[in-house]
């Protein structure tokens, strides 16, 4: 089937992939330009993930501050090379994860970061308040798993809803610029300042 320009265009505005593969999404969907976003979106995935093992040396520091002056943050943000690290969506990926750390306020960026001793302290709240509560022993497992699944979706960056899109996760986020730029790009880490905090 023949692709239009205009539906080309139209796809590789709302997706930043290339002429190319705009046109050979919007073919193999049969001019379906949602099902073509669809189509490139779980490409641009595939390649993220393809990515992984490359290393992300390059980057930015994002920050924001918030009205008055009462939260900081600095996020550094990396990709493959300093041409990525210098594009405008780049850019405002870190601009909006200093801005989403400052409303969320994450432990850590993922779960990995997270001390094992703090997992196991929640783990065991938990794990107090199923038998507390009577649970049979046989689901006290599974509830305090559950319990701790949304304890990592709550505390962790990259599990978070992300502020501006609740219906996208941080971690989503990442890997649509990632797609997009066709690099990978990763949060290396973050600090989170509030006046008042953090003082003894």
């Amino acid at each position: 089937m023949s692709v239009s320009a205009k539906d080309v265009k139209e796809l590789r505005d709302r997706t930043g992939a290339g002429m190319l593969d705009c046109k050979k999404a919007l073919e193999e969907t049969g001019g379906d330009l949602e099902a073509a976003v669809d189509y490139l979106r779980s490409k641009g995935a595939a390649k993220a993930a393809k990515r992984a093992e490359k290393a992300a040396n390059e980057g930015t520091v994002g920050h924001y501050i918030h009205h008055g002056g009462r939260i900081g943050v600095l996020v550094e943000l990396n990709c493959e090379t300093d041409f990525v690290a210098n594009t405008d969506d780049f850019q405002d990926l870190a601009r909006d994860l200093a801005m989403h750390i400052a409303a969320s306020d994450p432990l850590a960026v993922g779960e990995d970061d997270l001390p094992a001793e703090v997992l196991e302290r929640e783990r065991q709240v938990y794990l107090e308040q199923v038998r507390e509560e009577g649970k049979p022993e046989h689901i006290q497992e599974k509830i305090v798993e559950g319990k701790m699944r949304k304890f990592l979706e709550e505390n962790t960056l990259l599990k978070q809803p992300f502020v501006k899109d609740p219906d996208v996760t941080v971690e989503e986020l990442v890997t649509r610029t990632s797609a997009k730029t066709g690099e990978k790009i990763e949060v290396a880490r973050f600090a989170r300042f509030a006046v008042g905090e953090g003082q003894d």
